[in-house]
């Protein structure tokens, strides 16, 4: 039997062992998904916004995955510094691949960007997604009541959406409940999402701009002045398909008249056309320069106007302007972090590889494979992960016969108790989510996700093989 580890069990890590247990030219292959979290499916469960049913409906497409009989899932064991050693796993299996995603946001570098009240977007849906690592209590919205988002991605929509909505819209979804009385008392009532470039280069998808426009109690403000900077929105005919249906949606907010979502309320376009209590303001051809403080936390960013340099950039004109705000996200982009024990690209934010092969010193490392972002950098969609896994695999079914020759150390479930991990296997998993649904049903929800590290674990015990043990927060062992 070949014996594979993937650690991480989003969709890059799930494909990764989808598509190993699905090939043919190595009949014999079990896999085990290993998590540092003791629930499954990464950003899926812990980065997809709570409003989106049908994007975390994916994650019954990966539940079957992670059920069939060849796929075992480990959680609550981390790899890593205070975790098993990279070398150490590779004693427990043949081939081992990573799949650890790309875990930290980028900065601005810019004064005042740690002030109190400014923080990354990633944070945020953390807290509101009830990642265990993220302080329950993390946001107190009640005193702020105006927030500048910065970035024109889709994460960057996602929570300047979360930020407009009203809590009884959010009622219905699994969002944490501290995380929903945080909400229901937020004060935000105007959201400014900020970029530096224009509509026609924004990074965000069609679906997700039009879902702003169908907020029940929000409208959409756009500045006609950014506009007007951009080439591309006053004749979008030669812009790729989904940058051109972009500019007709700002199109249509700058003229009053909002593409709404399918099925969404429509909302006329700009911020004074109809009654609402919060206002989200679009802005473009604006580049952070400055985060303002107030009695010690932050009170507003002061932007530099841009504008296109002629080669698809931005310049900038010495012309500025201030947003008054109280809480200051950053959604600028993603970068990986290094996993000690394996090589890594600092100025990528990738670990060094050729078609998924770990690369040390420029050459192959023997059983050592990546794939997804910790591959190829936070570029593309969940589908991109797909191919990307089968790169990876093919290249790692291409080195088996040289893997298997290799002897092994034990069995991985075995020997992780003996060094003091704890895995939570799928069985625990399984009381999770018995324990979100009940926790959901006491609060007149529906499942309702547990957001600590020992509430998870208390609720994975009845699933665990290793009764008796305590319950409580993963334990900071040293690299074995």
């Amino acid at each position: 039997m070949l014996r594979v580890a993937v650690v991480g069990s989003g969709p890059s890590g799930v494909y990764t062992a989808q598509a190993l247990v699905q090939q043919s030219l190595v009949p014999d292959v079990h896999v085990d998904v290993l998590d540092r979290l003791p629930c499954p499916y990464g950003l899926v469960r812990y980065g997809v916004a709570p409003d989106h049913e049908k994007i975390k409906s994916l994650q019954n497409n990966l539940r079957t995955v992670l059920e069939d009989e060849r796929i075992g899932f480990i959680g609550n064991v981390e790899v890593g510094a205070h975790g098993l050693a990279p070398a150490r796993l590779l004693e427990l299996y043949h081939a081992v691949v990573y799949c650890v995603g790309a875990a930290r946001d980028r900065r601005l570098g810019v004064p005042g960007e740690d002030l109190p009240g400014s923080c990354s977007a990633t944070d945020f849906v953390s807290w509101y997604s009830a990642h265990p690592d993220a302080a329950p209590n993390g946001f107190a919205l009640g005193g702020a009541r105006s927030a500048v988002v910065i970035g024109v991605g889709n994460v960057a929509v996602d929570v300047t959406r979360i930020l407009a909505r009203g809590a009884a819209e959010l009622l219905p979804t699994d969002v944490p409940h501290a995380a929903l009385g945080a909400l229901a008392q937020s004060g935000v009532r105007e959201v400014h999402m900020v970029g530096r470039r224009g509509p026609s280069q924004a990074k965000f998808t069609t679906k997700e701009l039009r879902e702003l426009g169908g907020l029940p109690d929000a409208a959409v403000g756009v500045e006609p002045s950014d506009l007007e900077l951009d080439p591309g929105y006053a004749d979008p005919s030669g812009l790729p398909a989904v940058n051109r249906r972009n500019v007709d949606v700002v199109r249509g907010w700058a003229s009053g008249s909002v593409p709404s979502s399918p099925g969404a309320p429509g909302a006329p376009g700009t911020a004074g056309e109809r009654a609402a209590s919060r206002r989200i303001h679009l802005r473009f051809f604006l580049r952070p320069v400055e985060l303002l403080e107030g009695d010690g936390r932050v009170a507003g960013v002061r932007f530099e106007r841009t504008v296109p340099d002629g080669s698809g950039g931005v310049r900038g004109t010495g012309m500025y302007e201030e947003i008054e705000a109280q809480l200051v996200l950053r959604a600028v982009g993603y970068r990986g972090v290094p996993l000690e024990g394996l090589p890594f690209d600092a100025a990528r934010g990738t670990v060094p590889n050729e078609a998924g092969r770990v690369l040390r010193g420029g050459v192959p490392s023997p059983g050592e494979y990546v794939a997804g972002w910790i591959k190829r950098g936070p570029t593309g969609v969940i589908g991109s992960n797909r191919p990307c896994a089968k790169e990876t695999v093919t290249s790692l079914l291409a080195d088996a016969a040289e893997l298997w020759a290799r002897p092994l150390a034990g069995e991985p479930l075995d020997v992780l108790r003996e060094l003091g991990h704890r895995p939570v296997e799928w069985p625990g998993w399984l009381a999770i989510e018995e324990a979100e649904a009940a926790l959901g049903r006491s609060l007149g929800r529906r499942s309702v996700k547990i957001a600590d590290w020992a509430g998870l674990l208390e609720a994975a015990a009845p699933g665990m093989e290793a009764p008796g043990a305590e319950v409580g927060a993963p334990p900071k062992l040293p690299a074995a």
